[in-house]
């Protein structure tokens, strides 16, 4: 399959992967044939790309991070806990949920384990938009992945993922009209948002079953190394390493996933914006390590290459993911070939990639840390 800009498909084509809903239910399952009326559909809900089927990519796997059945537990135990707490703000009325989540955590690990090297790869390419649970997922696994790569251990793993997964825990007790604000909040209204990371750890710092450090990080996931960020202008060191880390999964994600008031940039764009932050706002070495970690450009999206000519991403080399193995469809006359090939980006060293096949690449990226988040 391939991954095709919105603005590229056309009546006939078929789906490749289902489409989800921001409450996860299917909008459409894999298989369906699209039609003008369906695109113009997809068009309104603000997806920006599609997985179809393609003969001539028919072999290339979009790999998933996680199995489906965990994912789907995962999400179901999230929604569940979260929702339970929603506009609660007296501790006595919370049940206890480190049990419940310390089991979805064991296999969130067992899947990434599972991958001889697992990279950052996009959950929800083609979701329709952002929630609070899937982010909440996306930024556990992103955050494991990069706490992998940098040699934590068993329990460590355990103690950051259940961190970034509860780093917005704080957002159930936030006013749901300030919460999904479609547009730019106001600056009481910023305030208002501010306090989720005080609500996050005054809810997680005595619950049995979460480690103290998961309270931490919910209170320093917003904090910067210059002192920028909240609750408190932490600076530097004074930031615990795992805030630091769930501070780019959950700048990442934010920016990777759909939005009321934005479309989603994809990796490599999300990726120069992180940078902007080097040395500000994020440690430039956790910054080089997480670009490591990142399959910039997803397996099946459609780029141009300096040559001209036009390909699919066909697989990520782990250790060069900046460098995928491109399988090129169309020549730089932009004729499809009757016998595609592919071009090996690693030891081709001449040849790069330039842009996204429907993108703009003169297109501004926004500058800066997403709305609302």
């Amino acid at each position: 399959m391939r991954l095709v800009h919105i603005n590229l498909l056309q009546p006939g084509m078929k789906l490749g992967k289902r489409i989800f809903s921001e409450e996860g239910l299917v909008l459409l399952s894999e298989d369906v044939e699209l039609t003008s009326r369906l695109i113009g559909r997809l068009k309104d809900l603000g997806i920006g790309y599609v997985y179809i089927q393609d003969a001539a990519t028919e072999d290339i796997v979009v790999p998933d991070m996680l199995q489906e059945e965990t994912k789907r537990r995962a999400l179901v135990e999230i929604k569940q806990q979260f929702q339970h707490m929603s506009g609660s703000r007296s501790k006595n009325q919370i049940t206890h949920f480190g049990k419940a989540l310390s089991g979805v955590m064991n296999s969130i690990l067992e899947d990434i384990g599972s991958q001889k090297e697992a990279m950052i790869m996009l959950m929800d390419m083609n979701s329709s938009d952002f929630d609070l649970y899937n982010h909440s997922l996306n930024v556990c696994v992103y955050t494991l992945v990069l706490g992998v790569a940098s040699g934590y251990s068993r329990q460590q793993l355990m103690e950051i993922g259940l961190g970034a997964l509860l780093h917005d825990i704080g957002k159930t007790q936030i006013a749901s009209e300030i919460l999904h604000k479609p547009s730019r909040l106001s600056d009481e209204e910023f305030k208002i948002i501010q306090q989720h990371t005080t609500y996050g750890h005054r809810i997680l710092k005595d619950e049995p079953g979460i480690p103290l450090l998961a309270a931490h990080c919910a209170l320093q996931h917003h904090e910067r190394i210059d002192g920028s960020g909240y609750p408190s202008g932490l600076k530097g060191n004074e930031i615990h390493e795992y805030a630091k880390w769930i501070a780019l999964a959950d700048s990442y994600d934010a920016m990777t996933t759909n939005r009321v008031y934005r479309k989603a940039l994809l990796p490599h764009q999300a990726v120069e914006v992180l940078y902007t932050g080097s040395g500000t706002l994020y440690e430039q070495r956790m910054l080089e390590k997480f670009r490591d970690c990142v399959a910039i450009y997803p397996v099946g999206l459609s780029v141009t290459l300096s040559t001209g000519e036009v390909g699919v991403v066909a697989a990520i080399q782990p250790r060069v993911p900046q460098r995928p193995l491109v399988r090129v469809l169309k020549d730089a006359r932009g004729e499809m070939l009757a016998s595609p090939y592919e071009i090996n980006l690693a030891t081709e060293l001449s040849v790069m990639i330039t842009g996204v096949e429907g993108v703009d690449s003169t297109a501004a990226i926004p500058m800066g840390e997403p709305l609302n988040n």
